[in-house]
């Protein structure tokens, strides 16, 4: 196939034709265009494919592109498993796989590079290094994950035991942005603590280190999925960090669904941009203002056919289908479940072949290229004057605590104790210029602008 012999000189141009090419630019974009990495500015007025530990895969990842997400998150990797992972470049698909002893760890893809995010796992500064040099060539920024709850994070003091030990966090990301180049951003993903003014406090210290954007899962380490998030709480964040003068955008994560339902939670948090999960999972087109409909049809054929081609493993391409779900309007419910029963009970790609269709995955390939080129991902700005009205919807008063009888969903260890309420102490790195101090005698209680 001469296509897959030019792959590498095709997609490098796909690339370059997806930094430059916009549909009737504004003079701000048109700036942009002159950058050939993310800034600051690229994690403002966005949506994002939020990190998910298997249902963040590469296929999942390229569909959200296809269909509008501005920047995508790997699912997190820790730094250790990355330091022994060995390189491999698929000469056909140009998949680039990070392989461990009996499968591979990490898969990307050239054509995403521009617009994604690498999620990594540490607990220490030396280490969080080596693994982001490791995949530095391969991602567009290293973001560190201080939000994860789950044990396999937690247990040797990464996720979510990073909020419980500022001075950790903060060396770690001190360390990555020294030691990266200045066109891999250098990002954190944190949850909210119990009380508001322990995160400002937090916040305060982490956007000293030099991270170009910060995201703020709206649940606690306590709080399960089922849990409400208090995105209420996020206002006086991003007002709190926007007085600091440094210019980073703070992203929302946490029950946001989609495009249209982005611009409710901007409304209400007033964030910079919104970060997806679960609304992704269900289905990666509900970053364009129009999803699929009757995904049984429109999305998890071209998926097969994706992943079979890449020769993703069945066991994860099966889990990754049987979450989509969406609105029906030509598929029966009868269809979806018949469907979804013979999922259930396939055993590879083969057993799907009859809804697959022919396996033409070169092409769906092509046409997720063809719709980056058309309409760039990091050109694609949902800029406030989209959903703010003069009737824009506000709280009223903001929750600053954390739910009651809310339950820990994994027991802390010792090594992820519950957060004191009185871990202030001096920051790192020292401030550079006089930044907002949380309290100041003035009632944490915050209220709308």
């Amino acid at each position: 196939m001469r296509w897959a012999k030019d792959f590498t000189l095709t997609f490098k141009n796909l690339l370059k034709m997806s930094r430059s090419r916009s549909v009737s630019p504004s003079p701000r974009n048109v700036k942009r265009q002159k950058v050939d990495h993310l800034t600051k500015e690229d994690f403002k007025n966005g949506i994002f494919l939020a990190p998910m530990v298997r249902s963040g895969a590469l296929p999942t990842r390229l569909f959200s592109l296809k269909h509008g997400a501005t920047l995508v998150w790997g699912p997190e990797m820790v730094d250790k498993a990355m330091l022994h992972a060995k390189r491999e470049v698929d000469p056909v698909t140009g998949v680039i796989s990070y392989n461990g002893v009996s499968r591979a760890i990490f898969t990307t893809h050239p054509i995403e590079k521009p617009h994604l995010i690498f999620q990594l796992g540490s607990a220490d500064p030396e280490l969080a290094v080596q693994a982001a040099k490791v995949v530095q060539q391969d991602i567009a920024g290293i973001d560190l994950n201080c939000g994860c709850p789950k044990p396999f994070s937690t247990h040797a003091g990464m996720g979510a035991a990073l909020l419980t030990n500022p001075d950790l966090l903060c060396s770690i990301l001190v360390a990555l942005r020294a030691a990266m180049p200045p066109e891999i951003t250098v990002t954190a993903k944190i949850r909210l603590l119990p009380s508001q003014e322990d995160t400002l406090k937090l916040v305060e210290r982490i956007v000293n280190t030099g991270i170009s954007a910060l995201t703020v899962h709206c649940r606690t380490r306590n709080m399960r999925e089922k849990d409400r998030a208090t995105i209420e709480r996020l206002r006086e964040i991003v007002d709190f960090v926007e007085k600091m003068g440094k210019g980073i955008a703070v992203i929302e994560n946490g029950d946001c669904q989609g495009w249209e339902d982005a611009k409710r939670v901007r409304r209400i948090t007033g964030a910079s941009s919104v970060m997806i999960a679960r609304g992704a999972e269900s289905n990666p087109t509900c970053f364009s203002e129009t999803p699929l409909v009757d995904v049984e049809q429109t999305l998890m054929p071209a998926y097969f056919r994706l992943s079979q081609y890449f020769g993703h493993v069945w066991s994860l391409t099966k889990f990754c289908v049987a979450q989509f779900k969406g609105q029906r309007v030509n598929v029966t419910k009868a269809e979806s479940t018949a469907l979804r029963a013979k999922l259930a009970q396939a055993k590879g790609f083969e057993d799907m072949k009859d809804i697959a269709g022919e396996w033409t995955g070169e092409e769906e390939l092509r046409l997720i290229a063809e719709a980056i080129q058309k309409n760039p991902p990091r050109e694609r700005r949902m800029l406030p004057s989209t959903f703010l009205t003069d009737e824009a919807e506000v709280p009223t008063t903001t929750a600053t605590t954390t739910p009651p009888n809310t339950q820990n969903p994994e027991p802390p260890t010792s090594k992820a104790p519950l957060l004191p309420n009185d871990f202030d102490r001096p920051g790192l790195p020292p401030s550079e210029a006089p930044t907002p101090t949380p309290g100041g005698g003035v009632t944490m209680t915050a209220t709308s602008a």
